[in-house]
């Protein structure tokens, strides 16, 4: 899964330590080594910004309580292990482990992670027709070519999709090209009817391998959730920031703090599910309007028997754009699990959230059979995601949308009277939709508030 591997302007090589220094040198810090310096943090969000900023500065003496709205650590990286395999409902992979601080980060934390091999992939066709393997990656190479010139065609008010469109209209119903646009653009960025023609490549990226979680990607925020004073099931719903304090309000209780980090995510921003005294400042409320937000769904299923390509990629390209169009193979990386995780992007990702598991089931193998025949059996178990509806996260990340200016994602992070800090991936203009954005959000905020005192 080679996230925005079209982006030519790629950070290879960066020293870890130059990324995550604080984090990485006081690993060892206990709470007797600590001096309080008196001040309070209320930190929104138990994702792993939030998680990040409360180590980092209750590690520089401050008092810290989290308010998390659900049940448990995370935020979008939770993981589900109900069917005796580990199935992340969110990020599955850290995307570029060279200079990457969730490599070193993964390794603190015991999460196993397992090398993606891009080119261990089948295509097939309807009627299930093996695509030839040089066919595939011919049009590979000149679909990522046109990613790399097509935004000097771009205009600030026109979408991706009709840019793309105007310029090479033979493409516009290829069904490999369909399925290029879906899994290598859409995934990585939002729908393309509203994807910036502009920004679209916008974003850098880590060198090397990509890997993917194994035993969990929970195992990060597990680990950094360790010896912090998180508040579960609190929802808040105020932020009074007009006194010399700024006062919380969750679950109708008010909590009172010097500073305040709010981590939700971009989706829940735009839906004013909290309410600000005083409002936002324009340029925050416009950035949150402007900065899109996506919908990615997955879902794994397991079969008693395994019928499909040992291999780690299955690419299936039907008339339907976004929709079970690509399957992981887990039994790459969990021999003894005979599963398979699929994925629905933007509209259709958001049409299967009101649709029932046998109809999701249904539809999924309506394209498995057309690949191995019609003698395959249902699997036995699903398990699936509903990020869009999800009422803590209301999408899966943030993306490039038309109207969207670079600026909006530095407005996301500007604090706010030296009280309200804002961290999450949607505030990383150069790692925005990544976990190593969020996290990396998180040590910027926290360090913004220790060079306060």
């Amino acid at each position: 899964m080679q996230r925005r591997k079209f982006i030519k302007n790629t950070l290879t090589g960066l020293p870890l330590i130059l990324l995550t220094p604080t984090l990485l040198a006081s690993c060892g810090k206990t709470d007797d080594d600590i001096t309080p310096n008196g001040k309070t943090v209320h930190v929104i969000g138990a994702g792993v910004s939030g998680l990040a900023a409360a180590k980092k500065l209750k590690e520089q003496g401050f008092t810290i309580m989290i308010l998390e709205a659900q049940e448990k650590v995370g935020g979008r990286l939770r993981t589900d292990r109900s069917l005796g395999v580990a199935f992340d409902e969110g990020a599955s992979w850290i995307h570029g482990t060279n200079g990457n601080p969730i490599t070193s980060l993964a390794q603190q934390a015991g999460m196993q992670t397992f090398p993606t091999d891009d080119e261990s992939l089948l295509s097939y066709d309807i009627g299930g027709l093996a695509r030839n393997n040089t066919v595939y990656s011919d049009a590979e190479d000149e679909f990522y070519a046109i990613l790399e010139t097509l935004m000097n065609s771009g205009n600030a008010n026109q979408s991706f999709e009709t840019v793309f469109n105007s310029l090479y209209p033979a493409y516009t119903n290829d069904r490999l090209w369909k399925f290029f646009l879906s899994t290598y653009l859409t995934f990585d960025t939002g729908d393309l009817n509203r994807l910036s023609s502009l920004l679209y490549d916008e974003g850098e990226t880590f060198g090397d391998d990509e890997r993917i979680s194994a035993n969990g990607y929970d195992a990060i925020p597990n680990y950094l959730a360790t010896g912090l004073n998180i508040q579960f099931n609190q929802k808040v719903t105020k932020i009074d920031y007009s006194g010399a304090k700024v006062k919380i309000t969750h679950n109708e209780n008010e909590s009172e703090a010097d500073y305040v980090i709010i981590t939700v995510p971009l989706g829940v921003l735009k839906a004013n599910i909290i309410q600000f005294i005083p409002a936002l400042p324009a340029a925050k409320q416009n950035a949150i309007q402007k900065v899109g937000m996506n919908c990615v769904n997955k879902f794994l299923l397991i079969w008693d028997t395994a019928f499909w390509d040992d291999v780690q990629y299955i690419a299936y390209t039907p008339e339907a754009r976004d929709k079970f169009n690509y399957f992981v193979n887990v039994k790459k990386f969990h021999p003894t699990v005979n599963a398979l995780m699929t994925f629905a992007y933007a509209d259709y990702g958001r049409q299967t959230e009101i649709m029932t598991d046998a109809e999701i089931i249904d539809e999924i193998m309506l394209h498995l059979k057309d690949i191995y025949g019609s003698n395959i059996p249902n699997p036995s178990n699903m398990l699936r995601t509903k990020w869009q509806s999800n009422e803590n996260s209301l999408g899966a990340y943030s993306y490039t949308a038309v109207g969207t200016e670079m600026r909006h994602f530095d407005d996301l992070a500007e604090s706010v009277n030296d009280k309200l800090f804002f961290a999450g991936e949607h505030t990383e203009v150069d790692y925005f939709s990544t976990v190593h954005g969020a996290y990396l959000s998180g040590l910027r905020e926290a360090d913004k508030i220790t060079d306060l005192q």
